[in-house]
């Protein structure tokens, strides 16, 4: 069955903040149930420094006992050539996930350069994805403004995307409200800008809001043609890098009840999704 959306669950992002070390096996048991709910992608680990997300200084161990039974891809995060080489080296993962900003400022913070260099890092990190059967997902930091002072608007955007397309051929780009500004109507209007000028570009949505917040911008990217959506249950997380006060990411059961409404399939199990929530009230802080 062809579903109408992919959802992506994002345990990464949920965990990457929390200062608390969550155990190994915690993360396994957590993960192995999510990789039964019928998800498109689990963003499941990342390959960066211990130092930047000590969090996930397990991500190798914790992906060699995931139970992959379906179809259900792997992504892991990584912030430059050397964790690109790391992530690499293990076939079970299907995408590596960059964080490129459209803030000067952001990407300083995010990955300790400058935007050049990151354009010449996803060079390099494309070349390798190419070679080792995986594919590079672009995450458009910043994508919905900034806090930074650094001048924004959808054109800066709308830019960024064309280039990263036509220079390296990254396929799929997802714009992130990191910080959780966007509205219906600037979603609207960049979906809508880009998706008819780059159709062979998969646009995504990777939305951080309060979850009062949540179904209207949701509607705002379908309507606009946007078909991949990120979220992690009830909302955890956030980016660290971002500011002392995290804005949650989109909850993935309001995403998931407003598919249902709108009769748009999802491709979750519903029984399993309700194991996996009771699972991560006892794996996250509330």
């Amino acid at each position: 069955m062809v579903n109408d959306v992919k959802i992506i669950e994002c345990p990464r992002d949920a965990m990457q903040g929390l200062h608390n070390f969550i155990p190994t096996e915690t993360k396994i048991s957590y993960i192995n149930a999510l990789l039964k709910c019928g998800f498109d992608t689990i963003d499941f680990g990342s390959f960066v420094s211990p130092k930047a997300i000590p969090q996930l200084r397990d991500t190798a161990e914790v992906l060699n006992k995931l139970e992959l039974i379906n179809s259900t891809k792997l992504l892991a995060i990584i912030a430059n050539e050397r964790g690109a080489i790391d992530a690499c080296n293990f076939e079970e993962i299907n995408y590596l996930g960059f964080p490129f900003s459209v803030s000067e400022s952001f990407q300083q913070r995010n990955t300790n350069s400058s935007i050049s260099e990151s354009l010449n890092r996803v060079e390099a990190i494309q070349k390798l994805t190419v070679v080792n059967n995986k594919e590079l997902v672009l995450y458009l930091s910043m994508g919905f403004g900034n806090p930074y002072g650094d001048e924004w608007n959808a054109d800066i955007v709308i830019k960024w995307c064309e280039l990263l397309y036509s220079k390296f051929d990254i396929k799929i780009q997802a714009l992130s409200d990191t910080i959780g500004i966007a509205t219906p109507q600037s979603i609207e209007y960049l979906f809508k800008a880009l998706i008819p000028s780059l159709p062979k570009v998969e646009f995504g949505a990777h939305l951080h809001t309060a979850p009062e917040n949540a179904k209207g911008i949701i509607e705002s990217a379908y309507s606009a043609g946007c078909r991949r959506f990120d979220g992690a249950i009830k909302g955890f997380g956030g980016c660290p890098m971002a500011s002392n006060e995290l804005t949650g990411n989109m909850p993935t059961e309001i995403m998931i009840e407003w598919f249902h409404q709108n009769n748009i399939k999802s491709g979750i199990d519903t029984i399993y999704f309700n194991t996996a929530i009771s699972k991560a009230l006892k794996v996250f802080p509330n």
